[in-house]
């Protein structure tokens, strides 16, 4: 079996949910449970960060990964999903898993995986921790999938817990209130391990208290330690000043991920940094510093607020619910261009007037449909999105939405492409 048969198998064999939606999830850890048994409980074998939400998670488990990393640390990061290739979601020191440890791990362990019948997922959990363990990692950053008391990361027992900002997503299986989603999000606090609450929000704060308390934790919301400020944006990006406890502590720091949502990210990163000093890591602020400046060529984290090329300005941007389109409504404001073109498409699942209504009226559309099952027709999109007011025009393909973009946009232009990971992940632009 070579790398492209193993990950065939992964993709077909194995119910996947990032193709096939709800017939993919499972409210059990039963089988991520008997995998890591089999594997002989590879989770435990690091200590490990774990990080839930519904937008920021990625950011900032990228984000810790390159504090750790920066620091000296031998540092595992298991994220999901990819953009072009399966190795992305398992990582060391930003290194993608190689190629034969797949292959590896599928042929040694195929006839397990026949008989249980796990999932997608459920696998790449069990292989990444296999993974971490063999390669004798100092720590891992562990990102949620969906949700969080039965994904299937949630088998670890971690040193620290990170819940990052919670929004209405993935409501047929979290619940429909924010309260609701945050209970969901809470199951991945454990008994006397510390948790960050990224930001307080009056839906969910009794949520986390409640939890915590009924789990004899500590609970750290980390708006109540850092204040941040900007300082400057250029073409998204941002240099910020933060205050801990209304003293300086970084002037004109500058952040490698664009998008104001990094804002709100950044007081549960930094708090989870002090959260792992008082563990015991050796941290310095200046390793802090040059680590958040340089996130991405740290961790190869791509498509967040990732500028693509300059003249014309193109954007891309993986998120892709209405908590992440309202923070780029809001970055698209602060961007110079004399026209704008989105190419965007959705998956079936999501809101399309509900995203729209949070972008420029003004803007030209290029309504497209990314290859997998999910997503929403090209059709359906375009008559949702002409209802609420906008216009443009419509493609079956990706590729050629975004190509259709180039032609009509001048240097002085900006494209922003997005709407869903995988819209994002056939760009082929991207680098």
């Amino acid at each position: 079996m070579n790398y492209q048969e193993a990950t065939k198998y992964l993709y077909d064999a194995l119910p996947m949910f990032q193709r096939i939606g709800n017939a993919a999830f499972k409210k059990d850890l039963g089988n991520t449970l008997a995998l890591c048994e089999y594997l002989g409980q590879p989770q435990d074998d690091f200590p490990s960060v774990h990080i839930a939400g519904t937008n920021g998670k990625g950011s900032s488990a990228h984000s810790i990964a390159a504090v750790l990393q920066e620091a000296g640390y031998k540092t595992g990061l298991y994220t999901s999903p990819h953009l072009k290739d399966f190795t992305e979601r398992i990582r060391i020191n930003g290194q993608p898993i190689d190629q034969q440890s797949v292959v590896d791990f599928v042929v040694h362990h195929r006839d397990f995986i026949d008989q249980l019948k796990p999932s997608f997922f459920e696998t790449t959990v069990a292989m990444a921790f296999d993974y971490f363990s063999r390669e004798k990692v100092d720590i891992a950053v562990i990102e949620v999938g969906m949700g969080g008391r039965f994904d299937s990361t949630n088998v670890i027992y971690p040193i620290l817990s990170l819940i990052t900002h919670i929004g209405l997503d993935h409501t047929a299986f979290l619940g429909d209130t924010l309260e609701k989603i945050a209970f969901e999000k809470a199951g991945i606090i454990k008994p006397d391990v510390p948790v960050v609450i990224g930001e307080r929000q009056g839906a969910t704060q009794a949520v986390f208290e409640k939890v915590a308390k009924d789990k004899n934790t500590s609970l750290h919301f980390a708006q109540d330690t850092y204040q941040v400020n900007i300082a400057a944006i250029v073409n998204g990006k941002y240099t910020v000043n933060v205050k801990k406890e209304d003293e300086l502590i970084f002037n004109d720091l500058a952040l490698s991920l664009g998008a104001h949502y990094q804002i709100k990210n950044l007081p549960g990163i930094l708090k989870s940094v002090d959260v792992l000093k008082t563990l015991g890591y050796q941290i310095t602020q200046e390793q802090i510093r040059t680590a958040l400046g340089n996130v991405s060529q740290l961790t190869g984290l791509r498509g967040r607020w990732q500028i693509i090329q300059k003249k014309p300005l193109i954007i891309c941007d993986t998120g892709h619910n209405q908590g992440a389109f309202e923070e780029i409504g809001l970055q698209l404001k602060h961007i110079q261009y004399n026209r704008l073109f989105v190419v965007i498409g959705m998956n079936e699942e999501k809101d399309p007037q509900t995203v729209l209504s949070l972008l420029p009226e003004h803007a030209y559309y290029l309504f497209c449909q990314a290859d997998l099952p999910r997503a929403m027709p090209v059709e359906l999109l375009t008559q949702k999105a002409e209802a609420s007011g906008f216009s443009g025009e419509s493609f079956k393909q990706v590729h050629a939405a975004y190509q259709r973009a180039k032609k009509l946009a001048n240097k002085d232009d900006c494209i922003f492409v997005g709407g869903s990971t995988f819209v994002v992940a056939e760009i082929e632009d991207l680098s």
